[in-house]
């Protein structure tokens, strides 16, 4: 069935390119909103024709700056019009868009314009242009900045262009050019490189092709309806695949509505305000929704805190006995009826009261979690995917969710498991690798077409996949951020008095270490300290605690804001292949580590 309908698809997107489901959606619904943002004005919108304009009027005044085809256009900014506006823009002049991350130090910026030779740079504001101008004679290949908002603050750089001004400046002649280059388009070229962390080393650049994205959007339309209009928020950041796929790249298959939310802190009253009918979410933020829904229901008066409470319980009982394939007894039945009511006051508190597909991905969610909100009439579908396959591989469908899975396979993608249990895919979204990695690309990408994924899966007989466990080291916070811990370890083992390091984050809203400390070294130091010649004593003592917080502060300099550590606890004893946390190679055996320093890691978590 998966073959044949991956035949299916490729038959229906042959030939499509994000630009054409752009043109299509705006030849379709020209005066449909497209785009909707708020100002101190309040909210303004701009139609699918004006979109397209605008898109048109840009992408003329890259081609006048010189921007050649297949040559890379990076972007920093938040969620706002000016991201989509420029990255389609740079799709119609034949470019390639690449989304950076807000929160990465100069270094790592530094090192994917380089890797992808970016000939332009978008920032929103001078103080994004800040960043960029303490590496810029380390960037040969960079010809021009472009910068969306005060540009005019910025002096003494004949680089810098303001983009009102580049949307100015494109004449007849570039305009005709975008319309020849645009069609030149083919569906096995670049539509954007999403940078991931790899295990070791720095992030590798995953290719997209306009195949992948078309292929991907059309088998995501055979899962759930989504209709002209629909509204729906973007909010996470679109160097992502997961915002770049459920918020931009459907977003032009289905001509859908966007509310850009530019700060994620705001969210909540965003989705108030919106009501979006189709919501994407990391855990985190299904988290803190949840959090927020408990806190004011314990704020509520008797008797309606326990009415509350009990329609949720009723409603909880319901979900339970039907995800385990048990009757519902016709007791439980009338009340979860009768609390309904309440339950469509809590949604319609939160804003969740119009959706219509609830979703959540980029890291696993605890099954109580979806469980609760299936309860109050929310019913998240988990999905699971990565970079490489273009955001998903698996989607809990519509009307059938398995909580404590990742759904089935998406219509037209083939899984299997490996001998040793590896999740293995197959698809149109399967990319076409990493650039410039042809190395790493062949340890990942088979010549059957089969992406192995890393993690070790379980698939039961109706074809949904739990994932059980991660061959590769990735740690994905509660926030769907993916960072690198051997990357951040070696860093901390840099340092004289660490001998080892263990980086925590997987499901944690942040990033925190176990250290322990180099014996040579440490007693060495601690002599000439007067300090006592004990790691276990060094371990506890305010000396030492300061010159680990120092080391942890340098290192935190050259890392992104989500891989930075916020707290550390220095582990009194030496790991050792004998006391069973080194394997023969010295490695670390992250899972026993895990295991043994549990009460250790839940301390720094506490509160």
């Amino acid at each position: 069935m998966s073959q044949a309908e991956r035949a299916d698809i490729d038959r229906k997107v042959a030939g499509q390119t994000v630009c054409t489901l752009f043109q299509d959606a705006v030849e379709k619904y020209p005066d449909l909103d497209a785009l909707k943002w708020k100002t101190a004005d309040g909210w303004q919108s701009s139609t699918w024709r004006q979109y397209r304009e605008r898109v048109h009027a840009l992408a003329a005044g890259l081609v006048k700056l010189g921007i050649q085809p297949g040559e890379f256009v990076a972007i920093l900014a938040s969620n706002r019009p000016e991201h989509y506006l420029v990255d389609l823009a740079a799709l119609h002049a034949g470019a390639v868009p690449v989304t950076i991350y807000s929160t990465l130090a100069p270094p790592q910026i530094e090192y994917i314009l380089n890797h992808c030779e970016a000939a332009l740079f978008v920032a929103e504001n001078p103080d994004v242009y800040g960043k960029l101008a303490s590496i810029r004679s380390q960037l040969s290949k960079l010809r021009h900045i472009v910068v969306i908002d005060d540009a005019e603050r910025i002096t003494g750089d004949p680089t810098v262009h303001s983009l009102a001004a580049v949307e100015a400046q494109g004449d007849d002649a570039a305009r005709k050019e975008v319309d020849r280059r645009w069609k030149a388009v083919k569906p096995e070229d670049l539509a954007t490189l999403i940078y991931t962390s790899g295990t070791t080393g720095p992030p590798k650049g995953v290719m997209v092709t306009h195949y992948n994205v078309c292929w991907t959007a059309e088998s995501l339309d055979r899962l759930f309806p989504r209709s002209p209009g629909m509204r729906h928020i973007s909010y996470l950041p679109l160097a992502h695949i997961a915002e770049r796929m459920a918020g931009y790249y459907l977003h032009l298959k289905g001509a859908t509505t966007c509310y850009f939310c530019p700060n994620p802190q705001q969210l909540g009253d965003y989705l108030r305000e919106v009501r979006p009918e189709f919501f994407f979410a990391v855990p985190r933020i299904w988290e803190k929704l949840h959090a927020g829904l408990v806190a004011a229901i314990e704020k509520l008066d008797e008797p309606q805190r326990s009415m509350v409470k009990h329609a949720i319980e009723v409603s909880l009982q319901k979900v339970r006995l039907e995800q385990r394939g048990e009757p519902v007894p016709p007791e439980i039945e009338e009340q979860a009826q009768n609390a309904a009511f309440i339950t469509a006051m809590i949604r319609e508190r939160v804003g969740l009261d119009a959706i219509k597909v609830a979703s959540s991905g980029a890291a696993p969610i605890a099954p109580e979690l979806i469980e609760w909100f299936c309860a109050i009439g929310v019913p998240i579908a988990e999905v699971y995917g990565q970079s490489e396959d273009t955001g998903p591989t698996s989607w809990n469908r519509p009307g059938a969710i398995k909580i404590g899975t990742v759904g089935q396979a998406i219509p037209g993608v083939e899984v299997k498991l490996a001998e040793d249990g590896e999740l293995l895919v197959r698809g149109g979204n399967v990319t076409a690798g990493y650039y410039k990695e042809p190395e790493l690309t062949r340890e990942t990408f088979d010549a059957d077409g089969w992406l192995h994924s890393g993690d070790i899966a379980t698939i039961d007989e109706e074809g949904y996949i739990r994932i059980v466990d991660r061959k590769k080291e990735i740690i994905i916070t509660a926030g769907g951020k993916n960072i690198a811990p051997s990357n951040i370890e070696n860093m901390l083992k840099q340092k004289p008095l660490i001998g080892q390091a263990c980086v925590i984050g997987d499901r944690r809203p942040f990033v925190s270490a176990l250290i322990v400390l180099d014996p040579e070294t440490t007693l060495a130091w601690a002599q000439q300290q007067d300090l006592p010649a004990d790691l276990s004593v060094l371990a506890q003592h305010p000396k030492v605690q300061s010159v680990v917080q120092g080391y942890i502060e340098e290192v935190n300099q050259n890392l992104s804001q989500v891989e930075r550590i916020k707290k550390f606890v220095i582990v009194p004893q030496e790991w050792t292949i004998d006391s069973g946390e080194l394997t023969p190679t010295m490695k670390m055996k992250r899972r026993v580590i895990h295991e043994k320093y549990a009460h250790l890691i839940e301390q720094m978590y506490q509160g």
